[in-house]
């Protein structure tokens, strides 16, 4: 893990806080991220049945929450959860920690989902974020060019998350509105085409995710072979993200400092209900 001098102030722009993985020790999770400098994050929910749990995660630690149908859980969800959906987005319209509707989008590399009612979904859910003027977060894999054709229709602006699309493409969601998530892939050397957009892409083109308890930087990643010989996959937390900031400040060139201010103010661009709730 590279050496980080913290704390500075970070915003988490996407942490699955609710999830199972983090269900012994929830607290004390969130607990090493602040102390790290994380000052915020931002828990979006995948499916109706979550609502409540990321909804009362934020109240709970001062962070701010999404709600939405990720596309994964499409192949499960009822057209009425789209009503669902509608409904507590009114409900919690003075809430003032609803910064987005999220996650969705669409995903076209997992298999056995129907790519037509995913787009249903996303179509739907793009509406529902306009009628109810937020911001979305976006799930992206394999299938930027088919949410830029949506977003084109139906615009909207927020974030798309872990970003893994083409530089092209990265430039055409910045120019519809958008900022980009960057978390713990642009940490593998490896990953020879995020690192370009990390360094190529305006600044104020990026914000800083850790997906956690999903992609896990680096220095938590095992081998299947190493995995085989005992060795545990390390959990990613969001208390991961100054380090993963560090990682991405170095690509660009510029101080870490300087790195957390403007990603910090890119997220409260991109989530304009951020401003009231992290403190200069």
């Amino acid at each position: 893990m590279p050496n980080v001098e913290t704390p500075y102030m970070w915003i988490d722009t996407h942490c699955h806080l609710d999830a199972g993985e983090f269900a012994a020790d929830t607290d004390a999770v969130r607990q090493r991220a602040r102390a790290g400098g994380v000052q915020h994050c931002v828990l979006p929910a995948v499916l109706p049945a979550n609502f409540d749990a990321v909804r009362e995660l934020a109240h709970r630690h001062g962070d701010s929450y999404a709600l939405g149908i990720h596309p994964l859980c499409t192949g499960t969800a009822a057209d009425e959860d789209l009503a669902v959906l509608d409904r507590a987005l009114a409900a919690a319209r003075d809430d003032p920690r609803l910064v987005a509707v999220g996650e969705i989008g669409l995903d076209y590399f997992a298999p056995g989902l129907d790519p037509a009612r995913q787009e249903y979904f996303y179509r739907e859910q793009l509406q529902l974020a306009r009628s109810h003027g937020l911001p979305v977060l976006l799930h992206v894999r394999r299938s930027a060019d088919q949410l830029l054709r949506q977003l084109r229709r139906i615009p909207a602006t927020g974030i798309a998350h872990a970003f893994n699309g083409s530089l092209q493409q990265a430039r055409e969601f910045v120019k519809l509105g958008l900022r980009l998530g960057f978390g713990g892939t642009v940490t593998y050397e490896r990953a020879l085409q995020i690192r370009r957009l990390a360094r190529e892409l305006p600044g104020e083109a990026l914000v800083l995710e850790t997906d956690a308890p999903d992609i896990p930087p680096r220095w938590l990643y095992r081998t299947a072979e190493e995995r085989a010989a005992g060795a545990v996959q390390g959990r990613n937390e969001p208390g991961e993200l100054p380090a993963i900031g560090a990682v991405l400040a170095q690509l660009r060139g510029m101080p870490v400092q300087e790195l957390a201010a403007l990603t910090t103010r890119n997220a409260c661009e991109a989530l304009p209900r951020l401003r009231a709730l992290v403190r200069p």
